[in-house]
């Protein structure tokens, strides 16, 4: 049987952490500890802690996922969303602002908001808004920067404005909810909900949530994976040596933030590590660009959206972002 361009993905992502852990323990040269490289107690420690940081948050996501799979029907979110499409779009980003998830959680919550009605552009307004500009992150990053209230208030602005030129680039180009698969087990549940106790719609929650865990989780920790490995192996002061210009430290701290896949309420204070090494405009798009897409939450995109949806949303919001930024440069 052919496979699905996201299970070669897989397959590939897998082949390669296994050369990677052969690697490691088998052929560095590095110093060892008890027959194992130095580096691969450091990526081990890495890992551990980007799953540690970024596994409530997908709890969260997925128990929040199974409540509007059953709690939620199709004739309430229609209420509660305006026919209007750019109003649909503005206030699908201010509730994503207010709502505390980060990039992995989000994506089992937009999933279930899609397949319950919700429009995808609708989708892609909070899937881009709440790992971002939630008071969470907003706060983190003020500490982060020495209680800069400069630099929190430029996050939030300038992801708010990229989120909604997204959305509505979205928009236009895609018409149906670009889900892989809209089947009966994500949209049937409604018909019968409400003549179902509250135990029994409960019980389904918990089910419905530990299968989206398992759904998920597999991609983060592949994803988790990879991020680590990206920041033993890729020294610091050779991105530093890259990025020397304007415009090449935004690639490189893009770049950057997409491979560390650093959980977004945390990543504002290694942001700050980086203001001595790059200039402020590329320290922000190292804090925008990460919570909008980084490399773990784009393999849990490929596990439910579409390819070519995920392929050209993430070009999209790669050149908005790269392009919003430069074009603050001379302001920043």
């Amino acid at each position: 049987m052919k496979k699905s361009v996201p299970s070669i993905i897989i397959d590939t992502a897998i082949l390669l952490l296994f050369g990677m852990v052969v690697y490691v323990t088998g052929f560095s040269d590095t110093y060892k500890i008890n027959g194992l490289s130095n580096h691969f107690y450091q990526l081990n420690t890495i890992f551990l802690s980007i799953l540690i940081e970024a596994l409530p948050f997908v709890l969260i996501g997925v128990l929040i996922a199974g409540f509007i799979q059953m709690f939620i029907t199709e004739n309430q979110l229609k209420k509660w969303i305006p026919k209007n499409k750019y109003a649909a779009i503005f206030m699908s980003c201010v509730v994503g602002g207010l709502f505390p998830a980060c990039e992995c959680g989000i994506v089992p919550i937009v999933r279930r908001l899609i397949a319950k009605g919700v429009p995808i552009y609708a989708g892609v307004g909070f899937l881009l808004t709440g790992p971002l500009i939630n008071p969470i992150v907003i706060f983190s990053t003020y500490m982060a920067f020495g209680n800069d209230l400069e630099m929190a208030i430029l996050r939030m602005g300038v992801g708010f404005s990229i989120a909604l030129i997204v959305a509505v680039i979205i928009s236009f180009l895609f018409k149906s909810n670009q889900l892989k698969t809209t089947s009966t087990s994500m949209t049937s549940c409604h018909h019968v909900t409400n003549r179902q106790s509250f135990l029994d719609k409960t019980g389904k929650t918990l089910i419905h949530a530990v299968d989206e865990f398992f759904d998920m989780g597999k991609y983060l920790i592949i994803g988790a994976l990879l991020a680590s490995f990206v920041q033993v192996y890729v020294p610091t002061n050779l991105l530093a040596s890259i990025g020397d210009g304007e415009i090449t430290s935004l690639v490189v701290m893009m770049s950057l933030a997409y491979l560390l896949s650093l959980c977004s309420e945390a990543d504002a204070f290694i942001g700050a590590s980086f203001s001595t090494i790059f200039p402020r405009s590329a320290v922000l798009g190292f804090l925008v660009y990460g919570p909008m897409i980084d490399l773990k939450n784009t393999l849990m995109m490929l596990s439910v959206f579409k390819t070519k949806f995920v392929i050209i949303f993430v070009g999209i919001v790669s050149v908005t972002v790269f392009l919003i930024i430069s074009l603050l440069t001379i302001i920043i």
